[in-house]
């Protein structure tokens, strides 16, 4: 088998790169793992070099030239908006690893890799929360994603807000009761709000650590507590909404069609936020199809190489065995 055919998939978060290089018939050559590809923190050029080590690594294993590449299919955090895609995809470019090149936001390889073809939509809620969609004829369906500036709620650390906001207000009357005064403090072995509160503003608590409420939050839920539950089925909402919104624009609200979860929070399978999922999508697109995605989104990046390639259905089924 020759190497011209060859795809350099790369899955790239804020946390961890994954790179994967797929030959012409769906086999991996090699694979890779780096850092975090944050260009907001670190400029481009230097995000970029993250991910140069890890292709580096991958195409050494392998024994490939980055010439005999013939796409590049990157999918990667923080490109929320076209110019950001255009801008990565020009430094990619200059960066040679292969003929062409299509740079994603990352969730686009979340959707690819639970869907069988290159259709239906996918909402991601980990740290954040963010929604694609896309169709074989190249329509998608995006939001900004950005936070709340964008009309965002959810995501694990705006999860773990919420529910600090309820429990404060509970514990120094202000709120409704909630048993969260007592289980969002006691997860960092402190006593109360008030110590949180404390603990946080002042740097003993780094403000990093908050999202380590969101589970927290979740548990309290389970346990029947009226606010905790309250705001799992706001999240619920929010998943619905995103996501019948984007199969109403790419006209596939009334077909049967995929809606993938992913990310931390949804991969985590809480019995009642997936149950009110199910209630609400059931009312607003009730022909959806609803899956959680267990494979790895280089899958995703590499099947939506193969997608740009043109590679036939059996190199397609060749490369998703080998992660399943």
């Amino acid at each position: 088998m020759g190497v011209n055919g060859c795809v350099l998939a790369i899955d790239a978060g804020n946390s961890k790169t994954d790179v994967a290089l797929i030959g012409e018939d769906g086999s991996v050559l090699s694979t890779a793992r780096g850092g975090g590809f944050q260009p907001p923190v670190a400029g481009i050029g230097a995000a970029v070099d993250v991910l140069g080590a890890a292709v580096e690594q991958a195409l050494a294993s392998a024994g490939v030239d980055a010439g005999s590449v013939a796409h590049v299919s990157a999918c990667l955090a923080n490109a929320d908006f076209p110019v950001e895609e255009a801008q990565l995809t020009e430094a990619l470019h200059a960066r040679a690893w292969g003929g062409t090149v299509e740079v994603r936001n990352d969730t686009f390889a979340i959707l690819r890799a639970g869907a069988d073809e290159p259709r239906g939509v996918a909402v991601v809620c980990g740290a954040g929360i963010n929604c694609v969609g896309m169709v074989p004829d190249g329509r998608t369906a995006r939001f900004p994603a950005i936070g709340r500036i964008s009309g965002d709620w959810g995501g694990g650390s705006g999860l773990s807000e919420e529910a600090m906001w309820f429990a404060a207000r509970a514990e120094d009357g202000r709120g409704e009761p909630t048993e969260l005064a007592l289980t969002l403090p006691a997860h960092f072995g402190l006593a109360s709000m008030y110590a949180l509160i404390e603990a946080v503003h002042l740097g003993r608590i780094d403000s990093a650590r908050r999202h380590e409420l969101s589970p927290v939050l979740f548990a309290t839920a389970a346990s029947g507590d009226a606010v905790a539950r309250g705001l799992v089925d706001r999240l619920a909402e929010e998943v619905v909404a995103l996501s019948s919104v984007a199969l109403s624009r790419l006209g596939l609200l009334d077909e049967v069609a995929p809606v993938v979860l992913g990310g931390s929070v949804l991969a985590a399978r809480h019995p009642q936020l997936d149950e009110r999922i199910g209630e609400l999508l059931a009312v607003r697109a009730p022909k959806a199809v609803v899956r959680v995605v267990q494979e790895s989104p280089v899958l995703g990046a590499g099947l939506l190489g193969l997608d740009h390639t043109g590679a036939a259905p059996q190199v397609h089924a060749r490369l998703r065995a080998q992660f399943s």
